[in-house]
């Protein structure tokens, strides 16, 4: 049986070594069979136990998304990744950024690169969304204001300490849409604040409550 016939009962673009190994429950040597299939392109192991199918033999495309929840957890997409996800940001970003309540790590992977930055539990607790896929599959990602809290968090080399300073810095330094700050759910902001415990967030909610009273810039 060929490997394409093989691998029409997985069924989805991105899987683990269990599913992989019940695709092949018939061959006496699975691990060879592994090999064979890793050597020929027909598979590609994004990491150890977890996989896709290879160009040639994939039905859709595979979800970056759903992969950046299962290479390192527990964790969820955030951060530069999220903000351009949200359409906070104009450049697409080519590393999946995650937070995580774990250390943080790096991956370098045959279909992309994936990181994940520590933030405290209490902080990692909060502010995260569920999408739906339409194959019933569900990843985790930030929602706008999360994402943009983890952001300011982990930048720890800005000196922000006014509005003023903030307001400057998410327009030049991240490129945030002005019109999106305006979006912005500021009461969110605080609730994030108060997990993170961080006076920079409070500022950010500070600043989002007053651009929406005044629906324009700080000056």
């Amino acid at each position: 049986m060929t490997n394409a016939l093989l691998l029409k009962s997985i069924p989805y673009e991105e899987f683990d070594y269990q599913t992989l190994l019940d695709a092949i429950h018939g061959y006496a040597r699975p691990r060879m069979k592994i090999s064979a299939m890793l050597a020929k392109g027909d598979i590609v192991r994004v990491k150890k136990g977890l996989y896709v199918l290879g160009e040639s033999l994939r039905r859709r495309p595979f979800c970056r998304e759903l992969l950046a929840n299962l290479v390192y957890g527990p964790s969820y997409l955030s951060l530069e990744y999220a903000l351009h996800y949200h359409g906070l940001t104009p450049e697409r970003v080519e590393t999946a950024t995650s937070v995580t309540c774990g250390r943080s790590r790096s991956f370098d992977t045959p279909v992309g690169a994936f990181s994940y930055r520590m933030i405290p539990l209490e902080a990692f607790r909060t502010g995260m969304d569920r999408v739906e896929l339409e194959d019933g599959r569900s990843f985790l990602i930030a929602i706008p204001e999360k994402a943009l809290a983890d952001r300011i968090v982990v930048d720890r080399g800005a000196g922000i300490s006014t509005q003023k300073e903030l307001h400057d810095y998410l327009l030049v330094s991240l490129r945030i849409d002005p019109a999106s700050l305006l979006k912005l759910d500021s009461a969110r902001l605080a609730e994030i604040a108060r997990h993170y415990r961080s006076r920079r967030v409070k500022l950010l909610a500070d600043l989002v409550t007053r651009l929406g009273k005044s629906g324009k810039g700080v000056k």
